[in-house]
Order: structure tokens, then sequence, then C-alpha cells
């Protein structure tokens, strides 16, 4: 089943689909689903539901993979490399979607012995695109007690992973400031209104937001990502200018102060400078929140795969990228691990980028800790 599933995980790096476009991944999901004899239904269009053991008595678990790609273009020379210009797996999604599927054969042999029933997510739409909230809106964790996914995870080492108790993934945001000023002749400043001058201090004084105005308690990033001004010539003032940039919370609550500190950096220090600001900001996701008794369970589970110094590594959590995994954990109990990828040359190349590639062995690892956590017999190495 390993073996299947790391061909099947090439084919699909070979094929990537973008965010909320996944119609041919979906296909060869649900095929490979029939093949098993697992139930499915589809959800949020190209999500997929599957179950299996739905009569048994016992807690009633899910577990989850996401299936979308990135618009970067390929770079990491493997032979199984994007196909498709303009878009690559280059976050893992590919052997997430994998690693569920040889759990799935697994679990589906051993059915009459699972203690309760097991939904199988296949979710669209992780890459920005809110997939599971149009899973959870569809109905994917209806009659779910837990759920538990994952994350492969380059800047840990192989064989090591980490799952805490609390907060193990930012939250997220993006902002844009629109900054409307009044433009004119470079050589009378006098008579207009700078927006060049008044976003530039606008982006200065957000720097002070993270080391002044939150606490350092309270993990933080705010980065400004953009900064463009109206018009284009050397002896124009311009009209407006726009500012754009993300943040990232590791504590939930913190949320609205943020929002509350941009609205008024920035419409304060605009009209200091005689110009106005409107800010619009995106909230993207929440921060994913493990609950103690699933993080406890997935914990002994991938301890029992990696031994008892799996779990003894130095990454500090949470860590400050995001998933919207944190919508499932704020619907129902469950928890999400990061499992270390990194084994040396071709898998030590961060998510997103152009270089990096989905290391195979951790098919088996996390099939292995799925079934384990499902309560299916494994066998031991």
């Amino acid at each position: 089943m390993v073996d299947e599933a790391v061909a099947f995980r090439r084919d699909l790096h070979r094929a990537p689909e973008l965010t909320w476009e996944e119609h041919e991944t979906a296909a060869v999901i649900r095929r490979c689903l029939d093949a098993f004899g697992i139930a499915w239904r589809a959800c949020a269009g190209t999500g997929t539901v599957a179950k299996l053991a739905e009569a048994a008595a016992g807690r009633s678990i899910a577990l989850r993979a996401d299936i979308d790609a990135l618009p970067i273009v390929e770079a990491s020379g493997v032979d199984w490399a994007s196909r498709r210009d303009g878009c690559m797996h280059a976050c893992g999604h590919d052997g997430h979607a994998a690693t569920l599927l040889a759990a799935a054969g697994w679990l589906k042999a051993h059915e009459a012995e699972l203690p309760g029933p097991v939904t199988l997510l296949f979710q669209p739409a992780e890459e920005g695109g809110h997939g599971a909230k149009a899973m959870i809106d569809g109905g994917a964790l209806e009659g779910v007690e837990a759920i538990f996914g994952w994350h492969n995870w380059p800047a840990i080492p192989f064989g090591k992973a980490v799952c805490p108790d609390g907060a193990v993934m930012a939250g997220n945001g993006t902002f844009e400031i629109n900054v409307r000023g009044q433009g004119g002749h470079a050589s009378q400043p006098e008579l207009c209104r700078d927006p060049v001058l008044a976003a530039s201090a606008i982006v200065t004084a957000l720097q002070q937001v993270v080391s002044r105005r939150i606490s350092p308690q309270a993990p933080t990033v705010l980065s400004v990502t953009r900064i463009q001004a109206d018009g284009g010539a050397p002896t124009v003032i311009p009209d407006g200018a726009v500012i754009g940039g993300s943040f990232r919370l590791g504590d939930p609550d913190t949320r609205r102060q943020m929002e509350e500190l941009l609205e008024e950096i920035a419409r304060n220090t605009a009209a200091a400078h005689g110009v106005e600001a409107d800010v619009s900001i995106q909230p993207r996701y929440d921060a994913t929140v493990n609950h103690a008794e699933q993080a406890a369970q997935f914990r002994e589970a991938l301890v029992a795969e990696l031994g008892e110094g799996g779990l003894d590594v130095g990454l500090k959590t949470p860590i400050m990228a995001s998933e919207d995994f944190s919508y499932y954990l704020n619907e129902i109990p469950g928890a999400f691990a990061l499992v270390g990828a990194d084994d040396g040359p071709g898998h030590q190349h961060p998510c997103h980028s152009p270089k990096y590639d989905f290391n195979d062995r951790l098919i088996e690892v996390v099939g292995r800790t799925y079934a384990r956590i499902a309560g299916c017999p494994v066998k031991e190495q």
C-alpha cells in the first residue's frame, strides 16, 4: 500500500491543480476509494468525504488531508516535476493525500476491527480558499467527535514531530491601506498633500505595533509587503498610494487588538501628514489550537512510530504559518501535528519554495500513525 501511495503521490505531483480547481485530483482520489471498496460522497465541490465502520459503537473520528497546489513555477528537478506551467505542489498536499489513501486502504482491510467509525476528509482549497469551512458547511463533520490532521515540515528533521497542547500554528490576516492625498508638481510640495511621504510614515509607525503595543508574551508578526504610488512620473507627486501586508497571531485574542491598531495608526499618521487613509482587513484563518486530550493521543501514536525521542524538537510553537484546519478545531475537539521531513538534500527546502518536494518516507510513518489513532492493528516494525 505504501508503494502504491508513493506512485500515486508522484502522479499527483505531475498534475497539480490550484485552489477550487482540483477536479482531476478529486476524480483520481475517488477512483482509489472505489478500488478499496470505500463509500464516499462529494463535499464542497472538489472535496470528498469517505466513511468506514459506520456501525461501530466506539468514538467517531475524522482524519483529514488537503489536496490543492500553489501558483508557483517548479524548480525541484525531480523526475515527477509538475507538467503544468506555473502550478506545483509546493506544500506537500500531494503527499498528505497519498498518506491518507495509504491509511484508508489499511483501515478498509481491517474495517471489522475498528473500534469506532472513521471519516476520511480529502479537502480542497486550503491555500487561502477556506476549504475547511466549506467542508464543514457541507456536513463533513456530521457525527464526528474528534478530528486529526498533520503537515509535513522541512524545518524539522525527519523522525521528529511536534504536537503541543494549545496553539501549534498561528492565525493570520492581510491588510490594505489606501492613502488619499492631493497630487501636483514635485517643485511645489506646499500645494500638495503628499501620499508617498504619509505612506512611508505609516510603514515606519507600523513597525512599532509588535515591539511596543502588543505583549511580548503574545507571538505576533506584522509585515508590510507592498507599497505602491499612483502614477509614475519623477516630477509628479501622486494623488494616492497603497500599502499592503499581512500579520500572524499566535494568540487568537490578539486579533481584535491588531486590527484596531492597524486602523488607529494608519488614520492618525495620515492625518498628521494632511492626508486620509482607509484600511481594509481580511481576517483569513484563526490560530490552529490543539485540544489537550486529542493532542496527547496524537503524541502517543507518534512516539509509537518515532520512538521516545521523536518529540524532542527544538522548534518553538506556535509556528507563524497558518492552516485552515483551525476551522475544524473551532467546531470539535482534535489535534494537528507537524512532522519532520528534512533528511538531507532534496527535502530541506521549505514549503512554498520552487525547489520543494515532499518526502515520500513520511507516507508510511504518518499512515501508520493514522492507523494507530483509529485503533487499527499495526504490525510492529
